[in-house]
């Protein structure tokens, strides 16, 4: 019995095996999971089915030129904006500031007729200077940066019209002055930037844009061609825009022909001047102060909203560490390299064209707006003249995508011929005054004007663009150039005020005809293959040690990171300069080892030698870039 019970207690433990040990389970768990994780991590990580990288990468530069159009639409939208105020509100305030009436009523004994003088002074002679500070101030700031605070002066000239005083008025003319020349830099290099960037990101993929390198001749023209024009077709509205508070808020408040053209017997060339014998009481009636001051905040509002569009819609106009490497040339450099480019025979050459681009355009709205339509059709015609002046220039501007085909002399020539004719039609042109008959030739006159405009200035800016498309380093030089001519010409206008017409014209056409056989000789030079003298830039110097970005010269390795051939050299230079220091400190040990005056020529001593040793270094460097 007792056996038998035994024996089924073994058979039932063989029936019912016992469970393993928890600690087993577990680690069988933690494996099955780790496997899971594991297998989930590399289908997550591995390569996706439905990624291609290549599409990838084509929508990220599609979507990177989208950008650069985005921002050749805001920086010609800002110009456009920017301009609009300003010459608007300008033109504005000189009408009612000429009128004997305003000046008395408003403002008695304040003087604006003299106010206004300086205030034009400052505004056509300031520029002058231009050359000393605009290079330095875009390295400084940056192109996008130098757009907005010049965008600013102009919003800062509107404002003081809330406030007319002498104290308000001039020092915001000079400041205005002074942001001419670097706005208009900035806007010539910003647009010649935004073509090198398209091409870049429509060729991402070839070697030279990967690395970083200097474009290949002539890549990126048409790019240039397309933007520039566009830019001018944009800004040229500007004219259009500014006649609108002379249409809509001024003009009813003139005076009839009859009145202010009572005592003009003379106009167009015959005269000398600007219109003598016209009336100095040209208003009916004072615009209210309540309607000049919301003229004027809807100017600011304006003038605010191109601020805005300069900074937010407008990218950086170089990548960070160019913009870095442009800095690092010295300050000096910076400030000399414009004057050295002038070296070069095609910036040289094409300065003529730089001074008529500036005679032209200023006597398009103030020498023919005034002595010929104004004295003939009456002040209420002066927004109709400029305005279909400015369509003109819009319009025609499109005429250089032509160059996309053609040779690029064509838009200079055609432009200077048109200008050539008109010239010598205008010598020749001496309408009576008050004579309506007339408004057909002179809007005529100005539509051909138009047309000599915009091929004249997109002809010009389409130029050096492909001029210096390669040397993205030098745009601003080059542009800064351009317009200081540009501001010189108009502080020659500015002088000339009171000359007889047929002299004006004459120096028009003088001018024009030197800059057409410049431009001539400029380009059987280049057919020639004459090589032209380009200034060095040296070679940026970062001082400032552990700041990190990228550079082709491997400019971002720090002091851990140095090569064994720099670190040979400055241990045989401290070995040298120790060997030195003993020598020196055992013969000041024969003189007087414990002297203040050897100890102080001992110092002196080792300051020269390092200082030897840097410049030895420098020149090395130097021969090495050469």
């Amino acid at each position: 019995m007792m056996d038998a019970s035994d024996q089924e207690d073994l058979i039932g433990d063989v029936d019912h095996p016992k469970a393993p040990p928890n600690g087993v389970i577990n680690e069988l768990l933690n494996v099955g999971a780790q496997d899971n994780m594991q297998g989930q991590m590399e289908e997550f990580l591995g390569p996706q089915a439905e990624y291609n990288e290549e599409e990838e990468e084509r929508k990220y530069y599609r979507r990177k030129r989208l950008g650069v159009i985005k921002n050749v639409l805001a920086a010609s939208v800002g110009a456009l904006i920017v301009y609009s105020v300003y010459m608007g509100l300008l033109q504005m305030q000189l009408i009612l500031h000429y009128d004997t009436t305003y000046r008395e009523v408003k403002y008695s004994n304040l003087g604006l007729e003299d106010i206004d003088r300086k205030m034009l002074m400052g505004i056509n002679v300031t520029p002058i200077i231009g050359l000393l500070y605009t290079p330095v101030l875009i390295r400084f700031l940056g192109t996008k940066w130098m757009m907005f605070l010049a965008s600013g002066i102009y919003a800062l000239f509107v404002s003081t019209n809330y406030w007319e005083r002498y104290y308000t008025l001039v020092p915001s003319a000079i400041a205005i002055g002074v942001a001419i020349v670097p706005l208009w830099a900035s806007l010539g290099n910003y647009i010649t930037r935004m073509a090198q960037q398209y091409y870049e990101y429509v060729h991402y993929k070839e070697d030279h844009v990967q690395e970083q390198k200097k474009l290949p001749k002539g890549a990126c023209h048409k790019y240039i061609i397309v933007f520039q024009s566009v830019f001018h077709i944009i800004f040229h509205l500007s004219f259009v825009f500014a006649e609108f508070p002379m249409f809509f808020v001024l003009n009813s408040h003139l005076r009839d022909n009859q009145h202010i053209l009572q005592n003009v017997h003379y106009c167009g060339a015959n005269i000398s001047g600007v219109i003598p014998g016209f009336n100095t009481t040209v208003l009916t009636k004072l615009p209210r102060s309540m309607l000049l001051i919301q003229v004027e905040s809807v100017l600011m509002g304006f003038a605010f909203l191109a601020m805005i569009i300069f900074l937010v819609l407008c990218g950086a106009a170089y990548r960070p560490t160019e913009e870095i490497d442009l800095r690092s040339i010295g300050w000096g450099n910076i400030f000399q390299l414009p004057f050295k480019h002038l070296r070069d025979y095609r910036l040289r050459l094409l300065c003529p064209f730089f001074i008529y681009s500036g005679f032209e355009i200023l006597f398009a709205i103030t020498g023919f707006s005034l002595s010929y339509g104004v004295c003939v059709l009456g002040l209420k015609k002066l927004w109709l003249l400029i305005l279909v002046y400015g369509l003109s220039c819009s319009v025609f501007s499109a005429l250089s995508l032509c160059l996309l085909r053609l040779p690029r002399w064509v838009c200079l020539v055609g432009g200077a011929a048109v200008h050539v004719v008109l010239l010598v039609v205008l010598l020749a042109f001496s309408p009576p005054p008050k004579s309506l008959e007339y408004m057909g030739p002179l809007l005529m006159i100005s539509v051909l004007w138009g047309l000599g405009t915009a091929l004249n200035k997109t002809g010009v800016s389409i130029l050096l663009g492909m001029l210096y498309a390669e040397e993205k380093e030098r745009l601003d030089f080059v542009y800064t150039i351009y317009h200081w001519w540009q501001a010189i010409a108009i502080f020659i206008v500015y002088l000339w005020s009171n000359l007889p017409m047929r002299a004006k014209l004459s120096i028009l056409l003088a001018t024009l005809l030197l800059a057409c056989y410049c431009y001539w000789l400029m380009e059987r030079r280049l057919a020639m293959k004459v090589p032209f003298r380009l200034p060095r830039i040296p070679r940026p110097r970062h001082k400032v040690k552990g700041y990190r970005y990228l550079e082709e010269d491997n400019s971002d390795e720090s002091d851990s990171e140095r090569s064994e051939e720099d670190d040979e050299e400055e241990k045989e230079d401290e070995e040298r300069v120790a060997e030195e220091m003993g020598a020196e400190d055992r013969d000041a040990g024969v003189q007087g080892v414990d002297s203040p005056k050897a100890r102080r020529r001992g110092a002196e001593g080792h300051r020269h030698r390092r200082e030897d040793a840097w410049m030895k270094e420098e020149v090395r460097e130097e021969r090495e870039e050469g």
